[in-house]
């Protein structure tokens, strides 16, 4: 999938698009310094898409629009956490993307800020487009026609496909990783590397559980610019939510499992070579006591004269470590 975005037609590099709709059909394409003079109504939507924009430009759009100070500031800053704030002209939701980039995630920012006839977009960090989205709307005008706050549910649940997509490549890395510990066990790298996977994933799992929360707020309180018909689609994109929320802490606890699984692989092993040194040491101890008894060179010992004395003394050394080897394979310790 390519992720390459569109090359604006404002001179703004931060602008990917700036779309008026009317009754649902695309009308035309709004300058940044027309925004201002544009009348937002809510049968039409104006729909503002921005990436990685500077202060500056972020402040405009904000003024031109309409959008209040305390409003504004909170879209300059960077967030870290999810969250969602009804600033009654207008709301603010705030979602953090995941990406998978050579086996480790990556994190941006996606702000939509849903208003009276305008749907505002900010993206930091994310390399995924909303052109698919866009486009799959364009051509059902039925959806646009519906306003800002549908749109924003169809956003939301475009990041949770995301969402989604990361989760399988992580899960072929967590299998990966199961099977290099089942088959050679846990080596000090192979520790390292799934101590980072597991931050890893907790790590997602902190960005994308309060989202379940905030899309059910969305379901379930009245909130300014939030129709009561766009408020199922809300709750769909929370069920989706939890159930990612739960393949990544099913990921989690697999890594565990594999590593918990490795340590007693390697106990069995070491408990293994413990008792066959042990039953060796018992073999070889027959032969070293009764070497141990002749070599203490007493002239009276008994069979120092006999003829006999040296190989029966060598088959009794040779029966006992049989016997002894005997009942230690058979007991399964050698």
């Amino acid at each position: 999938m390519s992720h390459k975005e569109p090359t604006p037609s404002s001179p703004q590099s931060g602008v990917v698009a700036s779309v008026a709709y009317v009754q649902g059909e695309r009308s035309h394409d709004v300058p940044l310094d027309e925004i201002k003079s544009y009348t937002c109504q809510p049968e039409n939507l104006l729909w503002i898409g921005l990436r990685n924009p500077d202060a500056e430009l972020l402040r405009q759009v904000a003024d031109d629009l309409g959008i209040r100070p305390k409003t504004r500031d909170e879209m300059l800053e960077m967030h870290r956490r999810p969250k969602i704030i009804d600033f009654g002209h207008c709301v603010l939701i705030v979602a953090i993307t995941v990406e998978v980039e050579h086996g480790r995630p990556s994190f941006g920012e996606t702000q939509i800020v849903i208003g009276r006839g305008f749907l505002v977009t900010v993206r930091r960090g994310a390399l995924a487009t909303h052109s698919g989205l866009r486009e799959r709307l364009e051509s059902a005008p039925d959806l646009l026609r519906r306003g800002s706050d549908y749109v924003a549910s169809e956003l939301l649940d475009l990041l949770i496909d995301r969402y989604v997509t990361a989760a399988t490549e992580l899960e072929s890395v967590v299998e990966g990783a199961e099977q290099k510990l089942m088959i050679r066990g846990a080596k000090d790298s192979d520790i390292r590397k799934l101590y980072r996977q597991r931050r890893d994933l907790l790590r997602i799992h902190t960005v994308i559980a309060p989202l379940a929360e905030i899309c059910r707020r969305l379901a379930t309180m009245d909130m300014s610019n939030v129709d009561v018909n766009a408020r199922p689609y809300f709750a769909v994109v929370a069920d989706r939510v939890l159930r990612v929320d739960e393949l990544i802490n099913g990921l989690r606890e697999a890594l565990a499992f594999a590593f918990e699984a490795s340590l007693m692989i390697a106990q069995t092993q070491q408990n293994d070579i413990t008792r066959r040194l042990a039953a060796w040491a018992a073999i070889l101890a027959v032969p070293t006591a009764v070497a141990g008894i002749y070599g203490m060179n007493f002239e009276f010992m008994p069979e120092l004269k006999s003829h006999w004395g040296y190989p029966v003394t060598l088959s009794g050394i040779a029966t006992a470590c049989a016997v002894l080897y005997w009942r230690f394979r058979k007991a399964g310790w050698l």
